[in-house]
């Protein structure tokens, strides 16, 4: 990624995104611009995380850590143009596939890639990927319908 590289914590990251506690999943950005991020975390291993079942954490919460980076990116975006990211709420999310039945066993870090594919005050659509050791664990597209007053 070209641009503005920056590097956060867990704790910088929290402060930009509206997840906190036990429930802010990422715990460092590695690089961003004005249209990807990358994010990596080792919380998938938590026995208290707070997605996590009887079953163990399953692969389709990789869809809230991807949509905590496209939190974290719009909140990048924002303090960059000096203002506060617009609250978003995931919409919808299309063409998932899951590469496997759990995150918890992976013994590697995950890496959170999301990339913004269009948008303008009131939506927006992310595709993203979440991997292991290069290999993809979950991927596919997300709408983002951004919390604007009506008319």
């Amino acid at each position: 990624m070209t641009g503005p590289a920056v590097l956060l914590d867990a704790a910088g990251i929290a402060a930009l995104i509206p997840h906190s506690g036990r429930m802010c999943l990422l715990e460092q950005l590695v690089a961003w611009d004005d249209g990807r991020i990358q994010c990596r975390t080792r919380s998938h291993h938590a026995a208290d995380h707070p997605l996590r079942s009887d079953s163990g954490l399953l692969a389709c919460h990789a869809i809230e850590y991807a949509a905590q980076a496209m939190a974290l990116h719009g909140g990048l975006l924002a303090q960059a143009a000096g203002g506060v990211a617009t609250p978003g709420y995931l919409a919808s999310v299309r063409g998932v596939q899951l590469h496997r039945w759990r995150l918890d066993d992976l013994p590697g870090p995950l890496d959170v890639q999301a990339e913004r594919l269009a948008g303008d005050e009131r939506q927006l659509l992310y595709a993203f990927t979440v991997r292991h050791d290069g290999q993809a664990v979950a991927e596919g597209r997300a709408a983002v319908v951004l919390n604007t007053p009506l008319p």
